[in-house]
């Protein structure tokens, strides 16, 4: 059933960002008087299609990942005489160069608008207040006190654990001072954290961590409510409504002290005492956490989950802005995910990111089902970052994306004449190959995080 919900929601989030992208370059081809001949939603065989009354054909076609808008173009055919005036080949390069960026340019524009609509609507977010700050880490050594609650990266607004982690990305391998603002028993204070090329080409880096700290956790009991049929805790004969009192040898109080006994005994036996209803005293069963790969770590799962619970409420902040104001952060925020984006493409050329972090269909599936389910709030942001980083790299300028055919035509504005059919499959075939090797890549990643 999940993977089925996951391959829905890949079509849901590539369907909206394709034909946001391909609408781009058609509009403005439309708007340049070039004739579009096909605009596909999807690649290969046509499911359904139709036709408008200047003739353009609209397919939405069986492979969901990607589409293309196919325009009038003396390169790929014969034109007609009295048509060649509407063929893209035809027009000057200012407008070849607009058609070509009004795809990623769509893609930025979209991404404005759901980050409106999420700050229109409003949404919670739970204050990130420090729980442990890890000895030696770079915020032990600026003196960040647990307890505090951070609100600003870098003058940026922070309103919860998920602003202050896309904060500290642009940082990844840098060395370099974070600029941190924190609540310190209801005063402001401003805290220097000092970076020496930090998690540089770290496979999947745990930023919060390796940053030095820690949420805050309340204390939940350890009342077990869902168990994974076929886990290691369901092998073990754990039940729903089991109150979790002592394993290994240690006395449970919380669920999260629990948690941190099984992660680290992964492929070890362990013995958990657990309180069930209608039986007296305590049952011992005997469980064996399963080991998983977890932020380069073998971390022990046995398949359990909690009762639903809730943070306190002088934690919870509700965010929301004017419709006015709204444009503005969204623009911002906007802005400040293409600027993080092209930071790690240029970290992951340089080899400051590693190239484990490119993640594929498979991992974007699995996203957009989390965050479909979480929420309207939590797709809305999902559909932004992904919008803009499909716009950015797009414009890389690598032939066969957007951003190659641009370079083409500035060498050729540069040149007064376009290089040659030789010279542009040549880099056709180069961008193709680089680019199917970037997919393989991000295909593994998927494969070995599954």
């Amino acid at each position: 059933m999940e993977f089925l919900e996951s391959v829905i929601s890949l079509i849901i989030t590539l369907g909206i960002l394709v034909t946001v992208h391909e609408y781009g370059h058609f509009w403005v081809a439309r708007r340049c008087g070039v004739k579009v001949l096909r605009f596909s939603v999807g690649f290969g065989k046509p499911i359904f299609s139709w036709h408008d009354k200047l003739g353009t054909e609209y397919v939405v076609a069986a492979i969901p990942l990607g589409g293309y808008v196919r325009m009038l173009d003396e390169r790929e055919g014969h034109v007609p005489s009295e048509l060649k005036a509407q063929a893209f080949s035809s027009k000057p390069v200012s407008q070849r160069i607009a058609i070509a960026f009004a795809g990623p340019l769509a893609n930025f524009i979209f991404a404005v608008l759901a980050y409106w609509l999420m700050f229109v609507l409003g949404f919670s977010a739970i204050q990130p207040k420090v729980g442990a700050v890890i000895d030696g880490s770079p915020a032990y050594e600026a003196q960040v006190p647990v307890g505090s609650i951070i609100t600003q990266i870098d003058d940026e607004p922070v309103h919860g654990w998920r602003d202050l982690v896309m904060g500290l990305v642009n940082y990844i391998g840098d060395t370099d001072t974070v600029s941190l603002t924190a609540q310190v028993d209801g005063v402001s204070k401003q805290f220097d954290v000092e970076l020496d090329k930090w998690v540089a080409g770290e496979k999947e880096p745990d930023l919060l961590r390796s940053f030095g700290l820690e949420p805050f956790k309340p204390r939940i009991e350890p009342v077990l409510d869902t168990i994974i049929e076929g886990g290691a805790a369901d092998q073990s004969g754990i039940l729903s409504g089991d109150i979790v009192r002592v394993a290994d040898g240690v006395e449970i109080d919380d669920w999260y002290q629990f948690v941190e006994i099984v992660q680290n005994s992964a492929g070890q036996q362990l013995i958990v005492e657990v309180e069930r209803s209608q039986s007296p005293g305590l049952v011992a069963l005997k469980v064996v956490p399963e080991g998983v790969e977890s932020q380069g770590r073998l971390v022990g799962k046995i398949g359990v989950g909690v009762e639903p619970y809730k943070y306190p409420e002088e934690l919870i902040v509700q965010v929301s802005y004017s419709p006015l104001d709204s444009v503005g952060a969204a623009a911002s925020q906007t802005w400040s995910d293409i600027a993080m984006t092209f930071g790690a493409v240029k970290k992951m050329v340089v080899g400051l990111v590693s190239l484990d972090n490119l993640s594929g269909p498979i991992t974007i599936a699995r996203v957009a089902n989390q965050s479909i389910s979480t929420g309207l709030e939590e797709f809305l942001r999902f559909l932004a970052l992904l919008s803009v980083s499909l716009g950015v790299l797009n414009l890389l300028p690598i032939p066969m994306l957007d951003g190659g055919h641009i370079l083409f035509y500035l060498v050729e504005a540069v040149r007064r004449k376009p290089l040659s059919e030789k010279s542009q499959l040549m880099a056709l075939k180069l961008g193709m190959s680089f680019v199917f090797m970037l997919m393989a890549v991000a295909f593994y990643n998927d494969i070995m995080r599954l």
